[in-house]
């Protein structure tokens, strides 16, 4: 029996613009906190309703970017490998993940101190093969130790604009052939072997770049993104799949969107399901 799709969230109950580690934050353009909440509730609630599980980290005083769970770690079966930071400023998050997946059952591996890795947010599975982003938070050597880890083909591409510092702000496989992308995020050898191994991949313009479209959740036969992506839509519809718009401008302050705010809890076959393994026990969301 197939089952459903199982997301890691955050309660934003101590999220904002405190520190600038990547060119979206600015602490003079501050998030409102009753509309980042408000935001994030309705982005639970959608994926609720698309019939995903949500399970929570509890939030944390200090540390305003625990919110965006995609960091936490690769999630595969009841396999976790933890990220390890780039800017001090995260790295508290660490041990608060480190303690969740332990709490719930997960096997935990960890690359070797000061080998830098960012979790979901550089790594995503599509179909059997994991893409990996490098250069601006992840290092290439983890991207190595991960193959060898989870025993799956990995292919690296190197990032070239800040503002796509994370693989997940330029990249988003909806299926096992298609993908949503923002090529010039890409250096001119990753854009060739993106476009050799992806068959149908749908360009996504610099304005809707900028609402970070390609930050996508793919659940069930949609596809979720933040608003303001109508030719991505467009794209979207022609190909069968549905495009669910809910607002996330409150997160986009920080550099991040649907995909930052959720770890998928398994992606054994990439963008086609998300999985939940059988040594997983599902936990609630509580209302923040």
């Amino acid at each position: 029996m197939r089952q459903l799709s199982h997301f890691l969230m955050c309660p934003p109950d101590h999220y904002g613009v405190e520190y600038e580690i990547n060119p979206w934050m600015d602490r003079r353009r501050s998030a409102r906190s009753d509309l980042a909440l408000q935001q994030w509730l309705a982005l639970r609630h959608l994926l609720e309703e698309h019939g995903a599980k949500v399970s929570c980290l509890a939030p944390v005083a200090g540390l305003p970017d625990l919110v965006f769970t995609a960091n936490a770690g690769l999630v595969k079966r009841n396999m976790v490998v933890l990220a390890q930071f780039r800017p001090v400023e995260r790295r508290g998050e660490e041990e608060h993940f480190r303690r969740w997946f332990a709490e719930h059952g997960f096997r935990i591996h960890t690359l070797p101190r000061g080998t830098f890795f960012e979790g979901a947010g550089d790594a995503i599975f599509c179909g059997d093969v994991l893409f990996t982003g490098y250069r601006m938070r992840s290092d290439i050597v983890a991207h190595r130790l991960l193959g060898e880890l989870l025993k799956c083909r990995v292919i690296p591409l190197e990032l070239v604009d800040p503002r796509y510092y994370h693989l997940d702000t330029c990249f988003c496989p909806v299926s096992r052939d298609t993908a949503i992308w923002h090529s010039p995020a890409f250096d001119a050898y990753g854009q060739r072997v993106v476009e050799a191994m992806i068959k149908d991949l749908i360009p996504v313009d610099e304005g809707e770049a900028r609402r970070l479209a390609c930050n996508a959740i793919v659940v069930g036969g949609s596809v979720v993104t933040n608003c303001g992506c109508p030719n991505l839509g467009r794209e979207l519809r022609d190909r069968g799949w549905q495009h669910v718009e809910t607002p996330l401008d409150e997160f986009l302050k920080a550099g991040g969107s649907a995909r930052c705010l959720t770890l998928p809890l398994s992606e054994e076959q990439g963008a086609e399901r998300n999985v939940l393994g059988d040594a997983m026990s599902a936990g609630g969301c509580r209302q923040p």
